[in-house]
């Protein structure tokens, strides 16, 4: 396995936040995608169009745009590297941590791993933020949008509003006041329930989290080469890297086990049997 996956999600933070003067606590925080994109454009200036990179993006539909702007240029640099957008953006840990595990071991490749002194990563990201909310705004204006938005207004005016006689009463369907007080009620509730659902929601990311990075030390430590080659680790990795939650996985470490006890009272017979006989 290359060596550039041995590094843990601590120093990968550290990296990022020391390189880029950011405050990220967990590798799902740069699912984005556009943290990738501003250390390409700390490495070779002027390939990355910064003013299409979404620093805010929350929604699936804008971090993909910022990881097509990312493999437009690894197309451009000849990089060599499929990145797996639909598991990215998903926010799981270990996805995140491999990709940036490898952006980490290609930055370090580049230059002899030095950086530019000279770039301000603050200071970049303001000036693509602004230019971009720049050209949304011109697009805002275009003359065909601004029609097409009026006519949205207005047949909206007509149908949330009603048409209306020359006195100002209204000709359409009015609704009642305890169908109000009831929607009220609705919507309360309903937001009760989403407030308990994000609760939840955190507390299980939370513990999510907690136990990943369990896994993932165990796997490093398992990894080691005084280690690597022992029966009870190769029953370890079993269960870490079982596909699924099959029971064989856990049969074939328990039979390693065995063989590893067996092995070692077979050694500890043989060393007393020579002791024995030097007698």
């Amino acid at each position: 396995m290359d060596g550039a996956y041995f590094v843990g999600r601590n120093e990968i933070l550290a990296w990022i936040n020391a390189t880029l003067q950011l405050n990220l606590t967990r590798v799902e925080e740069a699912a984005s995608g556009a943290i990738q994109c501003q250390m390409m454009d700390m490495i070779h200036r002027g390939v990355v169009p910064m003013h299409k990179v979404n620093f805010d993006a929350k929604t699936e539909y804008d971090m993909i745009q910022n990881y097509k702007v990312l493999q437009e240029v690894f197309t451009k640099l000849n990089i060599n590297k499929h990145i797996e957008v639909n598991k990215l953006v998903k926010g799981r840990p270990l996805d995140n941590l491999e990709f940036l595990q490898w952006l980490k071991r290609y930055c370090e490749s580049v230059n002899g791993g030095i950086m530019n002194e000279n770039y301000n990563p603050v200071e970049r990201r303001s000036k693509g933020m602004k230019d971009r909310k720049g050209i949304s705004s011109v697009q805002s204006l275009n003359p065909a949008r601004v029609h097409r938005s009026s006519k949205s207004m207005e047949a909206s005016h007509f149908t949330t509003l009603g048409l209306m006689n020359g006195s100002g009463t209204k000709l359409g369907k009015t609704s009642t006041g305890s169908d109000g007080a009831s929607a009220a009620r609705q919507i309360h509730a309903l937001s009760e329930q989403i407030a308990e659902l994000k609760v939840s929601m955190d507390q299980l990311e939370k513990e999510r989290d907690f136990y990943f990075a369990k896994l993932r030390d165990i796997e490093v430590l398992c990894q080691t080469p005084e280690l690597e080659n022992l029966m009870v680790v190769a029953a370890i990795r079993k269960i870490l890297y079982a596909a699924d939650d099959r029971d064989s996985a856990i049969v074939e470490a328990q039979e390693l086990v065995s063989k590893s006890i067996t092995l070692a009272e077979n050694n500890t017979v043989c060393s007393a049997d020579n002791e024995d006989g030097h007698e």
